[in-house]
C-alpha cells in the first residue's frame, strides 16, 4: 500500500485534497441542508414529490441522471477513502442518499428516527429557527432534543 501511495504521489495528494474538501463541504452544507428539509417530510407513507416533479421531463430526466452519477462518484471516492486519508464512510452514505434506489426513503425514515441522528437534525433546525422534524405515526418513539 504506502509503494503504491509513493509511486503514485500526485493522486495520493488530488484524493487527499478530495477528502479535505468533502469534509469542509460536509461541515458547511449539512446545516443548510437540513434547514432545507421540510418539517413534514418524513411524515409520510412514501416519498412526497420533489421540486422537480412539476418540471419538463426532460429537465427531471437530467436532473435525476446527474445527481445519480454525483452520487456514483462520491461512493466511488468514499469507497477510496476507506483505504486511503479521508471521510469514507460519511462520503459513502452521503453517495448512497444521492442515488434512486428502491427502498431508500424507507431506509432514509428509519435512519432519522434513530434517535443520535433524529436529535442532532433537529437542534440543528432549532438553532436555525426552525420547527422539528415530523416523524409521523411513530415520532411517539423518538424522544426530542429539548
Amino acid at each position: 500500500m504506502l509503494q503504491w501511495i509513493a509511486e503514485n504521489e500526485a493522486l495520493s495528494w488530488a484524493i487527499g485534497g478530495l477528502s479535505v474538501l468533502v469534509f469542509v463541504l460536509g461541515l458547511l452544507l449539512v446545516p443548510v441542508l437540513v434547514v432545507r428539509v421540510p418539517t413534514d417530510y418524513f411524515a409520510h407513507d412514501r416519498r412526497p414529490p420533489g421540486r422537480w416533479a412539476g418540471r419538463h421531463p426532460i429537465v427531471r430526466l437530467v436532473m435525476l441522471v446527474g445527481k445519480n452519477l454525483f452520487g456514483g462518484v462520491l461512493i466511488l471516492a468514499g469507497l477510496a477513502m476507506l483505504a486511503l486519508p479521508g471521510q469514507g464512510l460519511l462520503t459513502l452514505l452521503l453517495g448512497f442518499l444521492m442515488i434512486d434506489l428502491p427502498g431508500k426513503y424507507r431506509f432514509e425514515k428509519w435512519l432519522v428516527r434513530r434517535r443520535w441522528v433524529h436529535r442532532p437534525i433537529n437542534w440543528m433546525r432549532r438553532r436555525r429557527g426552525c420547527e422539528p422534524l415530523n416523524l409521523g405515526a411513530r415520532d411517539r418513539g423518538v424522544v426530542s432534543a429539548q
